[in-house]
């Protein structure tokens, strides 16, 4: 994504910390794009014990996540940058695989999704430590909806939780 020739940004914030925070939440972008078609894919696609539980869970995590990608395409351009949302800058932009799974169970499916959390959760929290070094707002924005993600894969981890605590592998 092409977002290093700012031509100008918010006011009071200098174009090359604005070119480091769109290049931060570019690839944000890029990861919530793609977990809100997997959550959509999951949900087409998994069967079996506690399905409709697990397919009206993850309608809501869908729209959630859509409204995460607007406000972060959002904030791309008001510091000067293009957000970009197409197939081919989801892709080009992804440092992970995609989602392996087609038709699966519902422990399958919510055992991969487990992961695809981790990834995610785990990268928003390597990106509020490089915003709170070049934008408080940015850091804001995403500190918001890292605290929804987790409520997310805390939903997605009660299904596969033993009585005993530990996650089922």
């Amino acid at each position: 994504m092409s977002n290093t020739n700012i031509k100008f940004t918010a006011p009071g914030m200098d174009n090359d910390a604005a070119a480091k925070t769109i290049k931060v939440l570019d690839q944000r972008l890029v990861a919530l794009l793609d977990l809100q078609l997997t959550l959509k894919h999951i949900h087409w696609n998994v069967v079996g014990p506690n399905f409709i539980g697990v397919h009206k869970m993850l309608d809501p995590q869908v729209d959630a996540v859509r409204e995460m990608t607007d406000t972060i395409a959002e904030r791309i351009a008001t510091l000067g940058g293009v957000p970009k949302g197409t197939p081919k800058a989801i892709v080009e932009g992804r440092s992970w695989n995609d989602y392996e799974l087609g038709k699966g169970l519902v422990l399958d499916h919510l055992k991969a999704l487990d992961a695809v959390y981790d990834g995610v959760n785990g990268d928003h929290r390597k990106a509020l430590e490089l915003l709170g070094e070049i934008d408080p707002v940015s850091e804001d924005m995403i500190t918001g909806q890292l605290a929804d993600l987790e409520q997310f894969q805390w939903f997605v981890r009660a299904h596969i939780e033993s009585g005993s605590g530990e996650l089922q592998q």
